[in-house]
Formats: structure tokens, sequence, C-alpha cells
């Protein structure tokens, strides 16, 4: 197998060390806009705020956090 295009191997590590924020947010946030996944929506944004609380409680933070259960 021949490989007819070698500047296409190039190519997909170029468009890899693009600098996007956060690239799969915006992939999920393409992906429920054009597949009118909304309800979706709410799911990722309880798992970041959960996420996030679990990041705040191996900080300085920690004692805040534990006072919001």
């Amino acid at each position: 197998m021949s490989n007819e295009n070698p500047g296409r191997l190039d190519d997909f590590a170029a468009q890899l060390d693009d600098a996007r924020p956060l690239p799969f947010l915006v992939e999920l946030w393409q992906f429920m806009r054009d597949n009118k996944k909304w309800w979706l929506g709410p799911i990722v944004i309880v798992l970041l705020l959960l996420s996030g609380l679990i990041a705040l409680s191996g900080t300085v933070a920690a004692p805040f956090v534990y006072t919001l259960f």
C-alpha cells in the first residue's frame, strides 16, 4: 500500500498543535447543538461543578467547600 499523500500526516500533526481552549468542551457543545441533545447540558454542568468541588477539596479552600454540604 503506497502512501499517496505524504503531507497528510504532517497536516494532521499541525492540527494537533493548534491551541484551542478546551477542545473537548467545544466539540461537545457542537455535538449538542447539531444533534439537539440539549438534555446533556445540565448533566455536563453538574459534572463540571462536582469536579470543581473535588479539586477544591484538596486546597486551602477545603474548609469553605465542606460548609456547603
